[in-house]
């Protein structure tokens, strides 16, 4: 998957003196979002976290700074003269944790946590609502030598088997996410991801979800291509010939369908709990498959039906109007714009429905979440 905006130009706008432009293009405040406010006393009446706008643009801005924690380490700079914290500071959060492939040493992956201190020297007293106490961000794929292997091999398993769990970060970044909701609980811990990165965050919330945890969930530019879902494609399509044929059979008796009727309204109703948030580009053609309207036409009716059951499964944001070239469509950086226009996908995503069936077939499970 392609990596986020400290791969391509960056863009920040044209400034006027001469110390803006000497600095660095990854700066915050060259490329960072530009009317995006900090945090004051007044988020104590009015919190901005509220703003569904301002929650993606300031989590995307946490992965962001996980790209470049990497590039830090690679150019063995300190929190002091890196990049990566002036994307977290200015909105009150400190960095706790990093997540590191020990294969290579790289960073995958870091833990914010809301900072009381800093919000207090601006006299904001108490974390604002719907902060989230912290904030699990994954960054996707990086094209530098000291991480392409690495990244390009987890990009290889995603289009081969459309699945992360073999790779040893899904397991760190479930493991971190698992100690995160027993800190904090399931309903102040966040979890957000960018193109590879959106896909380990998916996976692990469908993992945590399964056992009856439920976590926000922020994924930007999810990856939606790999050759086993057009390998599935085909096998659909054989599959629904097979489908009207046996339509015509006779069907289950009708207590056997009652009990699995109201058994899928019940898992359901639990799984309403979990509503991951997806946000994709119509021209970036990795995650554009998420845009694919469920046509009704799946192998498995009763699966299907318990999906549409469900009514929303995700929310699924469409730039309409954005980046239509690739590599910026793919873009980290389309997601902190001020002035991005989305729109809210009210069909079902054929993509998403798949990825989330398995969560309406499960067996019922006693684990609860921490709240």
């Amino acid at each position: 998957m392609a990596t986020s905006s400290v791969d391509d130009n960056g863009g920040g706008g044209e400034r006027t003196n001469d110390a803006a432009e000497a600095a660095h293009p990854y700066d915050f405040h060259v490329s960072g979002p530009r009317n995006l406010s900090s945090p004051n006393w007044r988020d104590l009446i009015r919190s901005s976290w509220k703003d569904p706008n301002y929650r993606r643009m300031v989590i995307a801005c946490f992965i962001q700074a996980v790209y470049l924690l990497e590039l830090d380490r690679q150019e063995n700079k300190s929190e002091g003269d890196g990049l990566a914290p002036k994307w977290w500071k200015p909105f009150k959060y400190k960095l706790s944790q990093t997540l590191v492939d020990e294969r290579d040493g790289s960073i995958y992956g870091a833990v914010l946590e809301w900072d009381r201190t800093a919000a207090l020297s601006d006299f904001i007293v108490i974390r604002p609502s719907g902060a989230p106490k912290a904030v699990l961000a994954v960054r996707g794929t990086l094209l530098k030598s000291p991480t392409i292997r690495r990244d390009l091999e987890d990009d290889l398993r995603f289009l081969a088997w459309e699945s992360l769990k073999g790779s040893v970060r899904f397991v760190g970044t479930l493991e971190t996410v698992k100690a995160l909701v027993g800190k904090f609980g399931s309903s102040n811990v966040c979890i957000g991801g960018h193109s590879l990165g959106a896909g380990f965050a998916l996976q692990v919330g469908k993992a945590m979800a399964k056992q009856g945890v439920f976590i926000e969930c922020h994924l930007f530019n999810p990856p939606s291509v790999s050759i086993a879902a057009s390998v599935r494609s085909i096998g659909e399509k054989a599959s629904n010939l097979w489908g009207r044929v046996k339509a015509s059979l006779p069907s289950k008796c009708e207590g056997e369908e009652k009990v699995c009727g109201n058994e899928g309204k019940r898992l359901c109703t639990e799984m309403k709990k979990w509503v991951p948030h997806l946000y994709v580009n119509s021209s970036d053609y990795i995650c554009s498959y998420y845009a694919s309207i469920e046509d009704g036409s799946d192998s498995d009716g009763a699966e299907a039906g318990n999906v549409q059951q469900v009514g929303e499964v995700a929310k699924l944001f469409v730039m309409s109007k954005g980046p239509q070239k690739f590599l910026e469509a793919h873009g980290l950086q389309q997601w902190w714009s001020g002035d991005a226009e989305l729109q809210l996908a009210l069909h079902h995503s054929k993509l998403i429905n798949r990825q989330l069936r398995s969560l309406y077939t499960m067996p019922p499970t006693s684990s609860t979440a921490k709240s």
